[in-house]
């Protein structure tokens, strides 16, 4: 296939191409090729190309070639190609991507459009025995067809799976006669907190000066707004969903008495020996995107925790409370994500 050297070869041309490889054999762009094409961009950055055929196909680099005979109500013609419908898209997405990313490509594909997520629990029922379907009804649970972008969608996720409440999506913030002040990405309404995720579109002078204005007349009916970026959701999640709790906290404690915390995991650090008062090998698991201080010095053992962590003499070892190896302590670390 030949394109003009000036065209990106992102996954648009890499699914036009395929398309046209795939046509002669019976097949049709699925998965995110045709999420892409339906109007759902929710595909990673290096995501290949899909086609689905019904008889076999030598694979190319960067084309994904699955088999199968979708069924009539299954294909429709999208900007000049023949691709698998919404619901058979997004029924193929959930039964094979990780929780975050299936959710992301339901929300995607589902809003605007005729289904609801919990069409692919009808499907599940029909289809009984196919590969992943198990998995679909927890992708059903966390989808919101309401998300407006993928990066609001794995937001949300994060924090609800951080600890924190459910947050009401594309929340319609009023004032006292019922007019409508703005409409924000994600909003706690008993903390008077709005979430807004901003992307690439943002960050020009005239959006970020309405940003602004906008912030300012919710910040005059007691809303506090929080803008957040790429960044903010990954890597920086846990310390995200970490100062989010800060914030509902401070705002509303009552609201969060009803059984909300933060989760708790464990990071794990081992101190392999130390010479004289220098530790000579401090070695981390990271775990949750966040890192301990270290935590040896001066023949004692410091760290946040139990408190039975302790250093054997000299020699620098650590012995540790019954149920772990030598070696390694047991450290509480909030809001693993």
């Amino acid at each position: 296939m030949f394109a003009p050297a000036g065209l990106a070869p992102d996954l648009a041309l890499r699914s036009r191409a395929a398309y046209l490889l795939a046509r002669d054999h019976g097949g049709v762009l699925a998965g995110y090729s045709a999420a892409l094409l339906l109007g759902a961009d929710c595909a990673p950055l290096h995501a290949p190309a899909e086609v689905l055929v019904p008889g076999y196909m030598r694979a190319h680099t960067g084309l994904l070639v699955r088999f199968g005979t979708p069924t009539g109500c299954d294909v429709v013609e999208a900007d000049g190609c023949r691709v698998t419908a919404p619901l058979r898209t997004a029924w193929d997405l959930a039964r094979r991507l990780p929780l975050i990313e299936a959710v992301v490509a339901v929300d995607a594909l589902a809003h605007g459009r005729a289904f609801a997520p919990a069409d692919l629990l009808a499907r599940c029922a029909a289809q009984r025995g196919a590969r992943g379907c198990r998995s679909v009804a927890a992708v059903v649970a966390w989808a919101d067809p309401r998300a407006e972008s993928p990066m609001e969608s794995r937001l949300r996720v994060r924090l609800v799976r951080g600890g924190l409440p459910k947050p009401a999506v594309q929340y319609e913030v009023r004032d006292e006669y019922g007019f409508v002040l703005a409409r924000v990405d994600l909003a706690y309404p008993e903390s008077k907190l709005a979430i807004e995720y901003d992307g690439a579109l943002h960050f020009n002078r005239h959006r970020t000066e309405l940003d602004r204005q906008r912030d300012a007349i919710l910040a005059s009916h007691g809303w506090e707004t929080v803008r957040l970026g790429r960044d903010d959701v990954d890597p920086w999640m846990p310390e995200t969903a970490r100062r989010m709790w800060d914030v509902l906290t401070f705002r509303a404690p009552a609201s969060l008495a009803r059984g909300h915390r933060p989760r708790a995991g464990f990071i794990r650090v081992q101190v392999t020996r130390m010479i004289k008062n220098e530790p000579r090998c401090v070695d981390h698991e990271k775990r949750g995107g966040r890192w301990l201080p270290e935590l040896a010095s001066t023949g004692r053992t410091r760290h946040r925790g139990d408190g039975r962590a302790r250093t054997a003499g000299a020699s620098g070892w650590v012995d540790q409370c019954a149920g772990w190896p030598r070696g390694w302590s047991r450290f509480p670390l909030p809001l693993i994500c």
